[in-house]
Order: structure tokens, then C-alpha cells, then sequence
């Protein structure tokens, strides 16, 4: 099985982690490393603030600036020490080419994975793909979807999980890629106990890192043709987007209020 990578310049723990990862069970054939430019992050705002208003949209810049005040520093930390750890797990890097691109969809990202000729890709990435990109490998192009799906489909599936009390649900999707937001045929589902103390950007790490044995063993059965998706028919479906900092306090706040009071 041949497999390649799509992910973001600055995502070590995918870039080298999952590279490392995927080159122990199958011929690694290359990496998509996105950069994004400066206008294609305008319009992801400009996309945002028209699907949930402008005060939602200072909802969720509040939220991050809370988090980068609060908690990036540590989860920088946390992501390395993990970085160290996958290495040590998966000692030998695949020496496969890397092309360097804006967009997952560009001309010279489809060329590439065409010349790499991958049986399958894991899409790591923010950019929905198109068709005549994602249509390119024999097996198909999977995404390991942080929130349970279809009842967390588009952005941060664990964190809305979490906001919302259904502590079962936090987990990752692994899911076939189609023309929808993550409504393609699902092959597996890798559920965490979401730690009160760690973030969601850490929960969601925890997802894939937790379960690399269980993933493999999935993508390897898919490639062999050997699995079948799982029914996801009749249940509830909804997309979400970025946290919100007025969530977060809520969840906090549960959070307190369902946690056992110790008996002197």
C-alpha cells in the first residue's frame, strides 16, 4: 500500500509524526505541506462572520485570544514532548518528497500526488478538497475527523462535544472523503475520556496519538477491501464551527457543578 500525506507547514505532529507512523506499515510515497497565504485567511474570516454573524465571529476571536493567553504555551510543550515520543515509537523517517504548496487544490498539489501515485491519502488539512484531487487515489482520500459524525461534522467536533455534555462522543472519525463536509462513508470511530485538566486542541491530539494502532489496522483492512462503513442513517447530523469563548465558560462552569464533592 502505497500512502501520502496532506497537512498544514506547521503541524509537526503531522508532518513528521504521521509521516514516521505511516511509513512503518506502508510505502510512504510523499507529503502535501500547505502554506497558506494571507487571503485565503481573510476569506475563511469573511466565510465566517457570514455563516454566524459578527458577534458570534467576536465570540470566537475571544476565544482565542484566551486560549493563546492561557494555554497555547503549554500545549506547545505537551505537542513536543508527544513529537519525542512518536520518534521513539517510529524511529526512521520515510525519505519521501515533500512539495510545498498554498492550497491542497493547486495544480501543482494535484500533479504531484498523481506523480506519487498513492493508494491512499490522509487528508490533515482545513481546505475542503475538490473532487479531481480527492478522486486521485485508487483507495480513496480519508480524514481522521475530530468530533463523531454525523453528529459533529465540520470543525472542532471534540471541543462542541464537550461544550454540549455528550462526554461519550468526544472522539475521532475515520471517514472516506466525498463531495459533502464530512458526510462520506465512516469506517471507524476512536473515543477519549476528555482529561478536565487539558485542552480541547490537546483532546483532539489525543484522539489520533491514543489509537495509531487501531487506525492502522483499519486503514489496512480498507486498502486489503476487507472493511465495510458503518450505518450512519437516521441519526442526528450537524455542522459546527470554531469554539466560542461564552461555550467554553458554560462548559467550565458544568464542569464544576458535575464534579463530586469529597466527603471530610
Amino acid at each position: 500500500m502505497r500512502t501520502l500525506l496532506i497537512c498544514h507547514e506547521h503541524a509537526p505532529l503531522d508532518r513528521e509524526g504521521l509521516a514516521r507512523w505511516l511509513g512503518s506499515f506502508s510505502t510512504y510515497a510523499g507529503t502535501v505541506v500547505i502554506r497558506e497565504a494571507a487571503g485565503r485567511r481573510r476569506r475563511r474570516i469573511s466565510r465566517e462572520i457570514k455563516r454566524v454573524g459578527v458577534w458570534r465571529f467576536l465570540d470566537v476571536m475571544a476565544f482565542r485570544v484566551h486560549y493563546r493567553l492561557t494555554t497555547a504555551r503549554g500545549d506547545s510543550a505537551w505537542e513536543r514532548h508527544e513529537l519525542e515520543r512518536v520518534r521513539a515509537s517510529y524511529p526512521s523517517r520515510p525519505d519521501a518528497p515533500e512539495i510545498l504548496v498554498d492550497s491542497p487544490n493547486a495544480p501543482a498539489a494535484e500533479r504531484f500526488i498523481r506523480d506519487c501515485q498513492p493508494d491512499l491519502v490522509i487528508a490533515r488539512c482545513k481546505t475542503l478538497l475538490k473532487e479531481q484531487v480527492f478522486s486521485i487515489p485508487r483507495v480513496g482520500t480519508f480524514v481522521m475527523h475530530p468530533g463523531i459524525c454525523p453528529e459533529y461534522r465540520n470543525a472542532h467536533g471534540c471541543f462542541w462535544a464537550m461544550a454540549s455534555g455528550d462526554h461519550t462522543n468526544v472522539g475521532m472519525t475515520l471517514l472516506k472523503i466525498d463531495r459533502g463536509v464530512d458526510t462520506g462513508p465512516v469506517f471507524g470511530y476512536f473515543r477519549v475520556t476528555a482529561e478536565p485538566s487539558e485542552s480541547h486542541i490537546v483532546t483532539q491530539h489525543r484522539t489520533v496519538l491514543d489509537h495509531l494502532d487501531g487506525i492502522r489496522d483499519m486503514l489496512t483492512r480498507i486498502a486489503d477491501g476487507a472493511a465495510v462503513p458503518l450505518e450512519t442513517r437516521g441519526r442526528r447530523s450537524a455542522a459546527w464551527g470554531q469554539p466560542w469563548l461564552t461555550a467554553y465558560f458554560r462548559m467550565r462552569l458544568r464542569g464544576r457543578a458535575e464534579r463530586p464533592v469529597l466527603q471530610s
